[in-house]
C-alpha cells in the first residue's frame, strides 16, 4: 500500500498525461490511466485526480495570477501537474496548507530543476497567504 506522499506521484502523472492527451486531442479513459499507475482503487487518487480535472480552469486561472512574468501554460506538463496539485489540495481540500505545500515541493525536487522548484514554492505561498479558503 502507497503512503499519501507516493499517491501524489500517481496524481501527478496522471495529470501530466491528462495534459499530454488533451494538448494532442487523443481520447483516453480516466480510469485506465489511474490504473496504469495504481493496481488497488484509491478514493485520495481517484477525487484527487477528478478534482483537478474539474476546477483546472479555476486552478490554471489562479496560477497566472501569482506566476510572475510567466503563465502556467508555459511550464512543462510535469510541472503543470505539480503546480495543479498543490493549488487543488490548497484550495479544494481539508489538507493542511503546509502539508499542501511541502508535499508539492518535494515533487518538485525529483522532477523539476530548482528555478522551477523555487517558483512552485512562492506561488502556493502567496496563495495561501492571499487567497486560502
Amino acid at each position: 500500500m502507497k503512503n499519501r506522499s507516493e499517491l501524489r506521484e500517481v496524481i501527478m502523472k496522471v495529470i501530466y498525461q491528462v495534459n499530454l492527451l488533451e494538448d494532442t486531442n487523443l481520447e483516453y479513459d480516466l480510469g485506465d490511466l489511474i490504473k496504469e499507475q495504481l493496481e488497488i482503487k484509491n478514493d485520495f487518487v481517484n477525487s484527487s485526480v477528478d478534482g483537478i480535472i474539474e476546477h483546472k480552469k479555476e486552478i490554471y486561472e489562479l496560477a497566472n495570477k501569482y506566476l510572475n512574468k510567466w503563465t502556467i501554460e508555459r511550464l512543462n506538463k510535469v510541472d503543470q501537474a505539480i503546480l495543479a496539485l498543490g493549488i487543488y489540495e490548497l484550495m479544494y481540500t481539508e489538507t493542511p496548507s503546509i502539508v499542501a505545500i511541502n508535499e508539492a515541493i518535494e515533487l518538485s525536487k525529483v522532477y523539476s530543476d530548482e528555478s522551477v522548484t523555487k517558483m512552485i514554492n512562492g506561488v502556493l505561498d502567496k496563495i495561501y497567504h492571499e487567497e486560502e479558503k
